[in-house]
């Protein structure tokens, strides 16, 4: 290599550089400006196209920069610090088509011809959210192909997609939380027009698209330390690796990495906002937290455009979705991981490991519909500590509902998913609550047409890091006792392999094959956006709503409207059939001259259900096991009794049937 530093060609950028952002390469007129952060070093050199080296200027605050006339989208560079063996990726790299460890390439995103001038956004109230990983949603695994897929799930009711992690990382297939280069869309996936086609594509239908990003560690195989070891601190353990500088000396350019991260993915691609992975592992005791910065730099990014900011958060800290002005980070959104646990123990029946603390009951699913989270700071026994802090006050759409997410898939060891550790009917009653609750749902691909595909963890790693990482599964799920089996524990799928990751792959045959599941969740959703009782995503609090527990196993929700013909109950069973003489319940009371009638129901056959029986709610009537059900009002004609025998005789027919013998 030569160095050219003294050339015409490597004047440094013009004081009216229009640089977008801090770090990476930019095209600007007549060249590229790049700009990197490496305090530690004294010395950087900058190599086009792996011959041509060129020395950068340092600036304060540990900054090194150049500009390069003649330069446009497509050159390949890296960075060395004096040793021209070595070459690194740029930290903030805006594409590696042959993986983290080969060179940059600078893109222009000025050049993809954007046709959604009119979309403004997604709002936080009304959202359907699905989540999905590229890798997996199809057979080839890439935006393209998932692109072709975006009109099935708009025509079912789906409005917001949430995408796995897709940053650069390590190997062929993975996850994606574990990333190396931030700023660059993984080459597994596609080339970064890819990405932005596919959510053009996606805001043309009516889709906003939100995007997984991790902030709390980086993936196997980062080099960050070789910029500066700043980047991580010891004062924080972090179970997933090191945890990131964000209050120390020297995190001022962790903190604006991180941040303008965000900012750039809402910007440059257009995302409608962001599900930041694990926020109680972002560890900041500075002024302004992190999680903070990250939404205001998004917001800012997406201009007049609403966009939708999610918080997962294990101890369930309801400030993560509180003002900023109040002491919060002001995210809109939580993940609401106690109904996932007393949903699954309902499905299930079974409460170990970390679902040890829910009980599945009808209490359980009457209250996560009307206030949210159920542990907001009482003792959790599962950590021994209390668990959760005060949302009583908080919106129902400031909660995710969810019967299977990512997690929770693979986390069953099995990698089964739901539909197939419990009963077609159970699974279709508690979609029901899912869909029709006031909190916003979310799907897991495959989901709205019962993929049997399994989900597992996978990883494409070899030798130590790989033995390593199967331990790691290994030890995590051990806290469920009937995944110490050691037969068990033979046949489950190695993470590292090849074809555990082809297995995951959805087969969207079974789309057709599974019409009934499919048309379930589109029938569903269709209510849940059409009618006024589902779509306000009533608030307990505000009296939109109330509930009540019937037996352990069976419960209704009211939901209450301006206009009788509005309202609408939601009657749930996921027990054995109860028997209703009648109900001491006000919430059962039907409006004024109207009378309860029968609008939907969970075992309609098109569902594959067992039919739907006739109901009159001015008599006896049975709620099955393992329904739901919704009840419409119906206006009165006829307002005689409709007993079929005088009441005395009624009377001592109930007397002699109670006390036999007498």
């Amino acid at each position: 290599m030569h160095d050219h530093s003294s050339s015409e060609k490597s004047k440094p950028k013009p004081p009216s550089s229009s640089r977008r952002f801090p770090i990476g390469a930019e095209v600007e007129a007549g060249g590229v400006s790049f700009r990197l952060w490496a305090p530690v070093r004294k010395r950087c050199f900058l190599v086009i196209e792996g011959n041509a080296e060129y020395e950068m200027k340092r600036e304060e605050g540990g900054y090194y920069s150049l500009y390069l006339s003649g330069l446009a989208a497509g050159t390949r560079y890296q960075f060395h610090f004096g040793d021209a063996n070595d070459l690194l990726a740029d930290p903030a790299s805006r594409f590696q088509p042959n993986g983290p460890s080969g060179p940059s390439v600078v893109v222009d995103p000025a050049l993809y011809q954007w046709n959604d001038h009119d979309w403004h956004g997604i709002s936080t109230f009304g959202t359907t959210l699905y989540e999905l990983h590229i890798g997996t949603f199809t057979r080839e695994g890439t935006f393209a192909a998932a692109k072709e897929k975006l009109a099935k799930l708009r025509a079912i009711g789906i409005n917001c997609l949430e995408v796995m992690p897709i940053n650069e990382f390590e190997g062929e297939f993975g996850w994606g939380y574990d990333g190396t280069l931030l700023y660059a869309p993984t080459r597994l996936y596609g080339s970064p027009d890819d990405v932005r086609a596919f959510v053009d594509e996606a805001h043309r239908i009516g889709i906003g698209v939100i995007l997984d990003v991790v902030y709390n560690h980086f993936g196997v195989g980062e080099r960050f330390c070789e910029f500066t070891p700043d980047y991580f601190t010891e004062r924080y353990s972090n179970e997933w690796g090191k945890s990131i500088n964000f209050d120390g000396p020297n995190c001022h350019g962790v903190r604006e990495y991180i941040a303008k991260n965000a900012g750039y993915w809402i910007d440059e691609f257009h995302f409608d906002g962001l599900r930041i992975d694990a926020t109680q592992a972002l560890f900041d005791s500075s002024r302004e937290h992190i999680v903070t910065v990250i939404v205001r730099e998004s917001r800012a990014a997406a201009g007049q455009r609403q966009i939708y900011l999610v918080s997962e958060n294990e101890p369930q800290q309801t400030n993560m979705v509180r003002p900023a002005d109040v002491g919060g980070h002001g995210l809109d959104a939580l993940w609401n991981d106690d109904f996932h646990r007393s949903a699954t123990v309902a499905l299930t029946g079974r409460n170990e490991a970390y679902y040890h603390d829910h009980r599945g009951t009808a209490q359980e699913l009457v209250s996560a519909a009307k206030y949210g989270c159920l542990f907001q700071g009482q003792r959790y026994d599962w950590q021994d500590k209390a668990r959760g802090t005060a949302g009583l006050d908080l919106k129902p759409w400031n909660f995710v509902h969810f019967l299977q997410n990512h997690d929770q898939v693979a986390n069953s060891g099995t990698g089964a998913r739901i539909g197939h550790i419990t009963s077609p009917a159970r699974l279709r009653a508690l979609t029901a609550l899912q869909l029709l609750g006031p909190q916003t749902p979310m799907l897991f691909q495959g989901q709205e047409f019962g993929a049997s595909s399994p989900f597992y963890y996978f990883a494409d790693h070899e030798g130590e890091i790989a033995d390593m990482v199967r331990q790691g599964r290994r030890s995590f799920i051990s806290q469920f006792p009937n995944l110490r089996d050691e037969e068990l524990i033979r046949q489950m799928a190695d993470p590292c392999a090849r074809t555990t990751f082809e297995k995951v792959k959805l087969d969207w045959a079974e789309w057709e094959r599974n019409a009934a599941v499919v048309l379930l969740h589109r029938d569903l959703l269709n209510l849940r956006q059409t009618n006024k009782a589902f779509s306000r995503q009533a608030c307990a609090r505000d009296g939109q709503m109330d509930g009540n527990i019937l037996s352990s196993s069976a419960f209704l929700l009211r939901f209450f409207a301006e206009k009788p013909p509005d309202e609408r109950i939601l009657l749930i069973n996921f027990g054995n059939d109860l028997v209703i003489d009648s109900l001491p319940d006000p919430l059962f009371a039907p409006p004024e001259a109207h009378q309860w009638h029968l609008s939907w129901s969970s075992e309609d056959a098109a569902y594959g259900g067992s039919g739907c029986r006739p109901y009159d709610f001015r008599k006896r009537w049975v709620l099955n096991g393992d329904i739901a059900l919704v009840l419409a009002p119906l206006k009165l004609q006829n307002r005689q009794n409709v007993a079929a025998m005088p009441t005395g005789d009624w009377q001592a027919g109930i007397l002699r049937a109670g006390a036999p013998g007498t």
